[in-house]
């Protein structure tokens, strides 16, 4: 029998193979734990995205699947296989790994769903001769091993990097991007007994939820993810680079593809939907930069979390070299947007707490900025971001938040803070104008959170980043700022008040 974990739900994790010890016809096993939802206050989409997708890929598999919802992993191992020996796919978590070894009659096999074999990384790192593991190098390498956008032994173009033709700010008095709509699925029985199951178990007090309920907005098939990627790749993918870090308040989904949940549920690879945008630009239908930046997104950045995740370490999650221990409020936990003054936030997080999604930017420069400027423990921060995305998982949020949100590893991920003031978000978004407060305001009634909490954040960490060749500048311009102790006093006393 071969145990399949709830993220490993595309046909890609069912090709026989010898390293996995798994047959064209061997039985499967499906484990739907509450205990999972019991640990954590999950999102609520979240919780009906994954069972919804659990369940669907079992009505999928007939008789060749044990589906068995139970309390506890452990106990639904007990109760379908016993003893007898099973196979399963490396799983996507230190703490699913640790499970799997400790089961003596389950064997594990290589990972699945990424493009990069864990050794050949191993290989690649070691490489590097102890230099820092950059995501351009890496993004580089993944491309010539995979021959993705390559004229030869060059990058398509003659450019590995195209940013200077894509993250341009909103289109001006753009209100929504000109693009086609995405894909949007629709719900069926399955999805009903998913929301029923949820209703009874919340009301019974065994699980508690965050975030509203609502139509089910990401795939839970395969036949729906691969109709969502090629609905991107027709229609969406032309806009996607230029407008990748923009946002816009009426347009939250932008021309991003919304295929990260389909890829972290394993319903489709990687290397399809690469390979998908690849043929879209050698064929005229979109331009370069939208694939690259595509391209970038997936065979880069998402590979190289994957593997940093497991290259660092368990312990990495614990990282914390700012020191910033200070706990989530309420009103964060909560997702209470209407608590909310300043647009930015406001909106951002009524996105979260009505859909579990929000693209890259947001996460980064708004949500991530806000709790690094505020000195929240990384830990905890990490944890809700798992918790409240719909496509957070422990493997995608330990590096993307510990490591280059919160940069609470010091610069082993990347090279400085991501964080800025309102200027910035002035600048890539619409969100500034209906605001109580304005972007260049320091201090006083209209005093912008983020430019203020900019400020107060570098000059907590003057010491630190003054040697930092990415944040010097920036430092050196608290100098010139009259208005500092002014800024210290307002920022201490605006404590986890919601801004």
């Amino acid at each position: 029998m071969h145990w399949l974990f709830g993220d490993q739900l595309g046909p890609h994790f069912l090709r026989p193979s010898e390293d996995s010890g798994l047959g064209r016809d061997s039985p499967l096993l499906m484990i739907e734990a509450r205990s999972v939802f019991r640990r954590r206050r999950f999102h609520r989409a979240k919780a009906h995205l994954v069972l919804s997708a659990m369940r669907h890929r079992a009505a999928e598999l007939g008789d060749r699947v044990t589906y068995v919802r139970c309390g506890t992993y452990r106990e639904g191992l007990a109760r379908s296989a016993g003893n007898d020996p099973l196979t399963v796919h490396h799983p996507t978590s230190h703490a699913a790994v640790r499970l799997v070894r400790s089961l003596s009659h389950v064997r594990m096999g290589p990972a699945r769903g990424f493009l990069v074999p864990m050794d050949a990384f191993a290989g690649w790192a070691d490489a590097q001769g102890g230099k820092s593991l950059r995501q351009e190098s890496f993004y580089h390498w993944v491309r010539r091993e995979h021959d993705l956008l390559m004229e030869g032994d060059q990058p398509a173009g003659g450019r590995w990097n195209l940013d200077h033709d894509n993250r341009q700010p909103p289109p001006r008095d753009a209100t929504v991007l000109p693009v086609d709509r995405p894909y949007r699925p629709r719900e069926d029985d399955i999805d009903d007994e998913v929301r029923h199951d949820l209703d009874r178990w919340e009301k019974d007090g065994d699980v508690a939820f965050v975030g509203r309920d609502g139509p089910r907005l990401f795939p839970a098939t395969r036949t729906e993810a691969r109709a969502a990627l090629r609905r991107f790749v027709e229609h969406r993918l032309g806009t996607f680079g230029p407008y990748e870090d923009a946002m816009l308040t009426a347009d939250p989904v932008m021309s991003h593809s919304l295929l990260s949940s389909s890829l972290n549920l394993g319903l489709l690879d990687p290397a399809e939907c690469v390979e998908q945008a690849e043929s879209a630009w050698r064929e005229g239908r979109a331009p370069l930069n939208s694939v690259e930046g595509f391209v970038r997104q997936i065979a880069g950045w998402r590979e190289y979390v994957w593997q940093l995740y497991w290259h660092f370490g368990e312990n990495y999650r614990y990282s914390n070299t700012l020191h910033h221990t200070a706990p989530l409020p309420g009103w964060w936990n909560d997702l209470d947007a209407d608590h909310v003054r300043a647009h930015c936030l406001r909106t951002v997080l009524s996105q979260v707490r009505d859909t579990g999604w929000t693209h890259h930017i947001p996460r980064l420069m708004i949500l991530g900025s806000y709790a690094l400027q505020r000195g929240w423990d990384p830990a905890a921060v990490t944890d809700w971001f798992h918790r409240c995305f719909v496509d957070g998982y422990d493997w995608v949020m330990v590096p993307n938040v510990v490591g280059m949100s919160q940069y609470a590893d010091g610069g082993r991920m990347t090279t400085k803070p991501y964080t800025s003031g309102g200027a910035y978000v002035n600048r890539m978004s619409d969100l500034c104008g209906p605001c109580a407060y304005r972007p260049c305001d320091r201090t006083g009634a209209h005093a912008c959170p983020y430019t203020a909490g900019y400020w107060a954040f570098l000059d907590r960490h003057r010491s630190r980043l003054e040697h930092n060749h990415r944040m010097a500048q920036a430092v050196r311009g608290l100098d010139r700022l009259a208005d500092l102790d002014e800024i210290r006093r307002q920022e201490r006393s605006r404590g986890d008040t919601a801004p």
